[in-house]
């Protein structure tokens, strides 16, 4: 079978050559940042426009959908780390220590809200599924991260995070525009039905800022610097490994309980992820002063940028199956 790289891929590695050589610094940096937040905000209204208050339902009831994305975050993927850390004596030689304390660290993250929905939103998904795990996953990681991590290796320094910052965040870029967007389906649901494509692109856009934003803060924090390039090999081919790993366990796993397709891109995506921001300003507060500082965020910083262009490349394989799927499908319910 011949492999085909599209145009959005090639897009989504100009982001990372762009962000390796040109950076956004300053305020141009602050500037994308709201730009991004806009823009993800904008992202969710749409969403909340063009999905039926049946489909939204039916999304945040789906408890099954939720309790495995959840053990996937916070039960499978802190033991999947495990052995990779030096203190468990299963492979010490090899790993820094600080290196394997930040992948324990990465085991511990909560799942990443944007892109998440954004990919499961691409693929044509279970949107509304991925936005309730997502956002909980996001609350409750506030306040899991620091107890697994303590629980699963003796770390000082943990302390109390700006959960009310992080909820209210989530409130006001995720779940306010949905409810609003949604509230304005009867004017909008037509014309976003009519030009699904425009959305397509759209959602493409975002992620690209997403990924540009995400990958240009990673290499001002020294993702290129003051490391041994052993170890960003390493942590590299590892991060390769956990998230190829997490994304199998959820596609066999939902095919086991008789999921939809729909749901599985959602338990992909939103299972496998982890949050790049929340997990660096709360690496800041757990290990401040910490002189592996930089290796001990190396893991999440190499996973988010691995995520992301993964991401982008299955959600289109997705997209494909589920509207061959829909187009087989529909000579049968129009009967």
């Amino acid at each position: 079978m011949k492999f085909r790289v599209d145009a959005f891929t090639l897009l989504l590695l100009g982001a990372i050559v762009l962000a390796s050589f040109l950076p956004v610094t300053g305020q141009a940096a602050d500037a994308l940042t709201t730009i991004g937040t806009v823009a993800v905000a904008l992202l969710f209204f749409f969403h909340g426009a063009a999905l039926s208050r049946q489909q939204i339902i039916d999304g945040a009831t789906h408890w099954r959908l939720h309790i495995l994305i959840t053990a996937l975050t916070f039960v499978f993927f802190p033991l999947a780390v495990m052995p990779i850390n030096g203190l468990t004596n299963i492979i010490p030689e090899w790993m820094p220590k600080d290196l394997g304390l930040g992948f324990l660290y990465l085991g511990v993250l909560p799942s990443a809200v944007s892109s998440s929905i954004a990919y499961t939103a691409m693929a044509r998904g279970n949107v509304p599924a991925a936005i309730c795990s997502a956002a909980a996953s996001n609350v409750f990681g506030m306040m899991l991260t620091p107890f697994l991590l303590l629980l699963l290796v003796s770390t000082s320094g943990a302390a109390d995070f700006a959960i009310a910052d992080a909820l209210k965040d989530i409130i006001v870029q995720l779940l306010l525009p949905f409810a609003v967007g949604h509230a304005m389906r009867p004017w909008l649901g037509g014309f976003l039905s009519r030009n699904e494509s425009l959305m397509t692109r759209y959602d493409q856009c975002v992620i690209w800022i997403i990924v540009y934003s995400a990958f240009s803060h990673s290499v001002v924090s020294g993702l290129w610097q003051n490391l041994p390039i052993q170890a960003v090999i390493l942590a590299i081919m590892l991060c390769f490994g956990l998230l190829g790993l997490f994304m199998l366990i959820a596609q066999l796993m939902v095919r086991k309980l008789g999921f939809s397709l729909e749901d599985e891109a959602a338990v992909v995506f939103c299972g496998s992820k982890k949050s790049l921001a929340s997990g660096l300003p709360m690496a800041k507060v757990l290990f401040s002063g910490h002189p592996g500082f930089g290796m001990i965020v190396l893991p999440i910083m190499c996973y988010n940028q691995i995520q992301v262009i993964v991401g982008a490349i299955l959600a289109q394989k997705y997209r494909e199956k589920i509207e061959q799927a829909s187009a087989t499908h529909a000579p049968e319910n129009s009967r």
